[in-house]
Parts: C-alpha cells; sequence; structure tokens
C-alpha cells in the first residue's frame, strides 16, 4: 500500500515513477530513488505520515486559495487567479494603476504590457509575470561563429584567453559579415582550485569566471615583471597549463588590486551597485579558499562546519568581516570580469553586429559551489544531473551537476532562475540554453548512486519559457536552445511557438533519404557544422575523432571498430551527395585525407540552409582536426585546453580561412 501512495506522491510532485529507454524497454524507478528525490524537492515520502502530509502540501497548492509568490501569464490573454475574488489592484512595472473587483469565477482582464506587475487582492501582494508571445527573434540570414574563449590569443594573456582578446576578435569577424559570436561559458570557477577547469561544471552561474578578466587601462604604469618569464612559456605553449596559468594571473590581479587599495572609483560605484549580486560569490571564494587551502577534504561547502554553511549566518558575516580585504580581492576580480565582459560587447557592435556576444548557459552547476551554496531553497541538493541509457551510453551518464529545483523556484516566485537570465544576458545579444529539455525536465539520480539509478523531475515547462520570453524582450536578445537528444514528446513545437532557438547540427540533420537539404532545416533554429562536443568536419571526414576514440578504447571491440569506419565511408559519400545536390559540392567526392574540399561544401552546404541563424565553429573555419571536448573522457584526452594559432584579430587572415567566411557570407538568404 505505501508504495501505492508514494506513486501517487511522486505523481503529482512531477517524479517519474518510470521510463521508456532509447531501447523500448519500459523501466520501473525504485521506491528509494523516489524517496530521495521527493526529500530533495521538499516533499518527503519516508513513511505514510511523511506521504500524507506532502500530499496535502501539493492539495493546498492546487486549491489555490494562497497564491504563489509569482505568476507567469501571456500578455493580451485573461490571468487566472484559481478561488481568489475581490477588489485587486495592479500596479504596472511603468507605474500605471489599474484596479477592479474580482467576482467568483472570474479572471482578471487581459495585461497588454509585457513586464514585472505587481498584484494586490485578498491580502496578498504577487508579482505576474507577463510574458510576450515570443523571444526576439534575429534577423533572418544571419550568421557568426562560434569560438571557444579560452583558445583566443593576444600577447600578455598569460596563457589563458580572454575578454581583451574577444574584443580584439570580435572587430575582425564583423569585418568579414559576422553578426554574432556565440562564446563558451563564462561561468564562475574555483579559484582555489585551478585543476577545475571545464566551463559546464561551474561553482555559480551569476558570477564569471576571472580568469577571462581585463585589467586594460584600469591603472596606468601598473606593471608586473616578476611573472614575466612565466607568461612567456604560457603564452607559447598549444594547451593550456590551467593551474599554472591560473596562479600567474591570480597573482598580476592581488599585485594589481594592492596597488589600487581597493579603492578605484569605478570599482566602488560597481561594488554599490551590479557587484551587490556576486557578493555571495564572494564571500564564498574567500571560505573556499580558506578551509579547502588548510585541508583538502573540506573542498565542499557541505563539509564545512556547520555554522558556515549558510551565508546569511552570523558566523559567516563574521568571517567577511575578519576577512575583508580577501572578499574585496574576490568582488574586485568579478569587477575586472564583468568589465572585460561588457568591453567585448561594446566592441562587437560598435563593430557593426547586430547580435553581438552570445553567451553560454551551462545546465547546472558543481554542488559544492558558491550557487549552490548561496541559493539553497532552490537547488536539488543531494541529487545529481545526467542523462538514462541510451545506445551511446548504455549505462548513462552522470554528470556530476546539480540543478534548480523545480518545488523551490515555484515557492521563490523564480528569483534565482530569473537572476541567472539576467546574468548570461547583461552583456549579451543573446544567450544558448544548454540541454535546453531540462526547463521541462530533468534526469536526476541520488548522490552515489548509479546512472542508471535515476528518474526523470518534471519541471513548470510554460512558467520557464514565459520567463525566457520576457527576459529576451526586455534584453532585446536571441534566445537558443541546445536541443540536441532525447526530446520530449512536444518539447519542440513548444519551443518553435515561443522562438526559441533549437540547433541544427549538419551530422543528425537526416531524414529517410540520407542527410536533409539546406531547404528542410527548421526556420526557427541555429545551424551548425559541428558543435564543442562533436567532430570537426576536418576531423570527422578524415575519421580522425575515429582513430582518437579507438587509441582510448572508446570503440569497442574489433567488430565495432570495424563497422565504425564502414559506416563512416558510407556517410561520408552520403553527405557528399548532399552538398552536391544542394549545389555546395561538385565533382567526386575527396578521399578522407583531403579534408580541404569536405570543409568548403560543408559551410556552402550550411549557409544554404533555412534556419535564421547559422554559427560556424572557428575550429571549422580554420579546418581544424581536433575538437574542443571528447564526451566521456578525462585527463587522458586535452579537453578544454587547446589553443588556436595566432593573435585573435588575425584568425581570419588567412586566404583559406577568409575564403570560407566570404562562401558562407554569399550562401546565405537574403
Amino acid at each position: 500500500m505505501i508504495d501505492e501512495d508514494l506513486h501517487r506522491l511522486a505523481d503529482r510532485a512531477g517524479v517519474s515513477t518510470w521510463y521508456r529507454d532509447a531501447f523500448g524497454h519500459d523501466n520501473a524507478v525504485s521506491p528509494d530513488t523516489l524517496r530521495a528525490v521527493l526529500r530533495a524537492i521538499g516533499l518527503p515520502g519516508d513513511s505514510p505520515g511523511q506521504i500524507a502530509d506532502s500530499l496535502a502540501i501539493l492539495q493546498a497548492r492546487e486549491d489555490g486559495r494562497h497564491l504563489p509568490p509569482l505568476m507567469t501569464a501571456d500578455a493580451g490573454q485573461p490571468i487566472s487567479l484559481g478561488q481568489q475574488e475581490g477588489a485587486w489592484e495592479l500596479t504596472l512595472e511603468n507605474g500605471t494603476r489599474r484596479s477592479g473587483t474580482l467576482n467568483p469565477g472570474e479572471s482578471l482582464p487581459p495585461i497588454e504590457e509585457p513586464g514585472y506587475h505587481s498584484l494586490e487582492i485578498a491580502g496578498q501582494r504577487i508579482t505576474i509575470a507577463n510574458a510576450p508571445a515570443e523571444c526576439k527573434r534575429p534577423r533572418h540570414g544571419s550568421w557568426g561563429v562560434a569560438a571557444q574563449l579560452y583558445a583566443l590569443r593576444r600577447e600578455g594573456d598569460g596563457g589563458i584567453g580572454d575578454f581583451a582578446a574577444l574584443a580584439r576578435f570580435a572587430p575582425a569577424a564583423a569585418r568579414q559579415g559576422a553578426q554574432a559570436i556565440g562564446i563558451s561559458p563564462v561561468h564562475a570557477q574555483f579559484s582555489a582550485d585551478p585543476d577545475r577547469f571545464s566551463p559546464y561544471s561551474p561553482s555559480s552561474r551569476i558570477a564569471l569566471n576571472v580568469l577571462h578578466g581585463d585589467d586594460a587601462g584600469l591603472l596606468n604604469g601598473f606593471s608586473f615583471p616578476e611573472g614575466e618569464a612565466e607568461r612567456q612559456h604560457l603564452e607559447s605553449l598549444s594547451l593550456i597549463d590551467w593551474p599554472a596559468a591560473t596562479r600567474l594571473r591570480l597573482r598580476r590581479y592581488r599585485a594589481l588590486f594592492d596597488a589600487l587599495g581597493g579603492t578605484h572609483p569605478d570599482f566602488t560605484a560597481w561594488r554599490a551597485g551590479p557587484g551587490k549580486m556576486v557578493e555571495d560569490h564572494a564571500r564564498f571564494e574567500a571560505l573556499h579558499g580558506h578551509f579547502f587551502g588548510t585541508d583538502p577534504s573540506r573542498w565542499n561547502w557541505r563539509s564545512w562546519p556547520e555554522e558556515y554553511r549558510h551565508p546569511a549566518s552570523l558566523t559567516v558575516q563574521r568571517f567577511a568581516a575578519e576577512h575583508a580585504k580577501e572578499v574585496d580581492f574576490h568582488a574586485f576580480l568579478q569587477f575586472l570580469a564583468e568589465r572585460g565582459l561588457a568591453h567585448a560587447q561594446r566592441a562587437a557592435r560598435e563593430s557593426g553586429m547586430e547580435i553581438g556576444l552570445i553567451t553560454d548557459l551551462a545546465v547546472g552547476t558543481d554542488g559544492g559551489g558558491s550557487h549552490c551554496w548561496s541559493r539553497q531553497k532552490e537547488t536539488l541538493i543531494g541529487l545529481s544531473v545526467g542523462a538514462p541509457p541510451d545506445l551511446l551510453s548504455p549505462q548513462g551518464q552522470d554528470w556530476g551537476l546539480t540543478a534548480f529545483s523545480p518545488v523551490g523556484l515555484m515557492e521563490q516566485g523564480f528569483s534565482a532562475f530569473i537572476e541567472m537570465l539576467r546574468a548570461a544576458l547583461r552583456h549579451a545579444g543573446g544567450v544558448r540554453i544548454d540541454h535546453v529539455m531540462g526547463i521541462a525536465r530533468l534526469w536526476v539520480l541520488p548522490e552515489g548512486a548509479r546512472a542508471t539509478e535515476g528518474a526523470y523531475l518534471r519541471f513548470p515547462l510554460q512558467d520557464m519559457l514565459r520567463l525566457i520570453a520576457l527576459e529576451s524582450h526586455a534584453h532585446q536578445a536571441l534566445i537558443l536552445g541546445e536541443d540536441l537528444g532525447t526530446v520530449p514528446e512536444g518539447f519542440s513545437d513548444a519551443l518553435q511557438a515561443r522562438a526559441l532557438h533549437g540547433l541544427r547540427v549538419l551530422y543528425f540533420e537526416r531524414g529517410e533519404h540520407g542527410f536533409k537539404p539546406p531547404e528542410y532545416y527548421s526556420r526557427t533554429a541555429v545551424a551548425m557544422t559541428s558543435t564543442h562536443d562533436l567532430a570537426t568536419v576536418a576531423g570527422w571526414w578524415s575519421g580522425h575523432d575515429l582513430e582518437t576514440r579507438k587509441s582510448l578504447g572508446l570503440l569497442g571491440d574489433d567488430t565495432a571498430i570495424w563497422l565504425s569506419y564502414e559506416e563512416r565511408e558510407r556517410d561520408r559519400q552520403a553527405l557528399w551527395g548532399a552538398m552536391q545536390a544542394s549545389g555546395a559540392a561538385q565533382g567526386d567526392a575527396p578521399e578522407a585525407h583531403n579534408t580541404g574540399p569536405a570543409v568548403d561544401a560543408a559551410i556552402r552546404h550550411i549557409g544554404r540552409t533555412h534556419s535564421t541563424l547559422v554559427l560556424l565553429p572557428i575550429e571549422d573555419a580554420l579546418g581544424l582536426r581536433e575538437q574542443p571536448n571528447l564526451p566521456g573522457t578525462y585527463r587522458e584526452h586535452p579537453n578544454w585546453r587547446r589553443r588556436f594559432n595566432g593573435a585573435a584579430e588575425a584568425l581570419f587572415d588567412s586566404p583559406d580561412v577568409s575564403h570560407r567566411l566570404q562562401e558562407l557570407e554569399k550562401s546565405r538568404p537574403s
């Protein structure tokens, strides 16, 4: 009986009790997993009493007697307030006031103006997030480039690409006709632990990666001669030495901070305004350096003494006061980073780009990081995000990240979600949401469990889509969603309806008769030759990616290896045929080692698609064989470490590269 009640609670709470895997098999979710997920969202079901209490909480929410702190609505549509009735007063975001009386069963009259409006009714004050019908759409036929920020070079970067290099790169891309630059995530990492550098496993999605900061012009005459020899060495490397480069950059920034005395007027003004948002992160960084620096077993904030685990505690406030200079330093690092990002976006727009930077929003954060520490009520503490078993990963995937709690978000008025969107769009013309399916559901698993021992957790999709559309409208920014992989039924239609642009990658765009012609690509989408997790065109055509995976033991036994190479040869011929049919390629397919013609044809082919926007990875513009990241690997492959040859502003100077971009420009529909 308890399992039946547990299943009833799980169903009503949005936790799946079963799932269908990629092999077509239905799998039951274990009671232990259900209980762990329910505990994490604040609806425990460990006993009959807890199940009854949690069901009562859900019933009270559904009754509509008490309104949530924030409700979403569609502009121009009536707004249902459940059982609410009586006098109401609405204050629009612009200060305009309206009032009326709500009779039983009636809805609030439509609000035409998008925005965050304040409603008072029956002694309650809530926010109405009134969304436009769609996200902002880019001009049809636009194109841009996608760059791994850390890979860009400039003299003086100390071995890591930064916003100063990006500001130099943007005008060069604009001169070629690019309207946008998609960049790798610039979320904050862990200053005390430079061995953690994956841009998709951040400490915070609100704060920025301080290693990309830009201190140019902040203090005239400032120099850091003691690091000169090390700087030159690190800048000469083809692969980033993250620990060494991090230590060097932080030493330089500390010397600059000491020279300024922490009193630069721009920093002081920033900290009193936009910088307030990252104050918790600055305190976390100081605490993390304190605990992890003295005891490596205390890397995760959940291993700190209890009184330090809550950012609002008196103990944390006392620590911040006693270590004010260290907290100030980490706030200063955030100031340098935001200053640099703003400068890069300004350089892009002033160069003529309509969009400029498109930032990247990771699907989650490290559970031991500052975002989780500072937003505990809205976070799935004790759960990890991943993927269920599929053809490529029969054992499933555990990404080692945590994410927002759907229940926590609703109870807190979606404040953390809105805050995150605003941080991503503050200095950008768009954002790419990684694993955008996460706004509908996430595969979550208890910490320490196998990836097969998870469950799908449902999210309030329509609420989150409305908030995304509203922030898109407020920032006049386009929204991209990485929707590759298993997509819930009806999800793609929901994205299309809101003009949230999915990704269409050359290798995956296939139909019954092979690779799709350009005119069959979705219009409300971004077309790409590849992504950071996939083979470059040159790597794919040559089979270099297969060779790499084979050398690492990732292709399976001899039979699987043979089948992979046979399939690739068939795919090469099929893709060349599709590119011939589109007019992007002529003549016979080149040999596998002759990658140049294949790269050129792929760029022309993707340029002719009907998708509104094309983003071309720099690796494909340069014709490189190595990809930025190889999923399923860690230290055995140099993920997130490869740098481009040559200065950022000179990457397009080669005749071959310039010709490819000219062909892309010509191939885009007007």
